[in-house]
């Protein structure tokens, strides 16, 4: 009864499922793995930012470029501040408000953008205090780049003077007249009148919507799995069937058969 399976379009139909299945378990297996090295960067940025926040800072040129290891670690830089721009959209403790973004001149002859702290409300450049004057030196965490349109970040064109969408050099080239490090610093203590800006995890290691959509790939590949396997049965069964009804001359007429006349 099972001879069919031998026929040219049956094994057409084995070979199709003999190489889907193990294809789709690998797709899944590997959605699964990079939703596990998410959870894992998500647990190790959370780890290093709890232990960072008491270790000593170090100097910024040691710590560039910003990776995954040296992102939201402490450091410290003087130098001079210049241009003062202001970053909206910003929000802080469920509250809706702006950063206040000072550039810091060193001694590399480049500037490193720092944001001095947050204020609440609609951007206001009176409203933001006015940098120290003369040689600083800042401490605080060192972050990554910002890409509009990740993690929250702005991607609005067309600003008023003065402001920025996102934190970078793409963002800022046209804005100050200085060479930028390619990073960026949240002070540990917000100038006066402002609270300082918690560090954020680096981006792709959080457990974000990427991550969830690996977990919803992961699943929908065991279910393609699950549905061929399901479809050989089916099929399975039903040529069993016409088969059995053949040797039983149980086949339903052909509607499409037109009579032979007689005589």
């Amino acid at each position: 009864m099972y001879r069919f399976l031998l026929t040219p379009r049956w094994w057409g139909i084995n070979v199709f499922v003999l190489l889907a299945i193990p294809f789709c378990v690998f797709m899944g297996s590997w959605q699964l793995s990079r939703f596990e090295g998410r959870v894992q960067d998500h647990r190790a940025a959370t780890e290093q930012a709890a232990s960072v926040r008491d270790e000593a800072a170090s100097p910024l040129r040691g710590m560039l470029p910003v990776d995954k290891s040296t992102a939201g670690r402490r450091v410290t830089v003087g130098g001079r501040y210049g241009e003062q721009l202001l970053v909206p959209g910003r929000e802080l403790d469920d509250r809706r408000g702006f950063y206040v973004l000072t550039l810091l001149r060193t001694d590399s002859g480049k500037a490193l953008p720092v944001v001095r702290g947050w204020l609440p409300g609609t951007a206001d450049a009176a409203r933001a205090p006015a940098p120290p004057a003369g040689e600083v030196t800042v401490t605080g965490a060192l972050q990554a780049s910002e890409t509009p349109g990740d993690n929250g970040v702005s991607a609005q064109g067309g600003l008023p003077a003065g402001q920025t969408a996102a934190i970078s050099p793409a963002s800022l080239v046209n804005l100050v007249p200085y060479r930028l490090y390619d990073a960026w610093v949240t002070l540990d203590k917000a100038d006066a009148g402002m609270k300082a800006v918690p560090a954020s995890a680096p981006s792709g290691t959080g457990l974000d919507l990427k991550a969830f959509q690996n977990l919803g790939y992961t699943g929908e590949w065991f279910v393609f799995a699950g549905f061929v396997v399901f479809m050989w049965f089916r099929l399975l069964r039903r040529e069993v069937e016409f088969q059995r009804d053949a040797a039983l001359g149980l086949l339903p007429e052909d509607p499409d058969r037109t009579p032979v006349p007689s005589g």
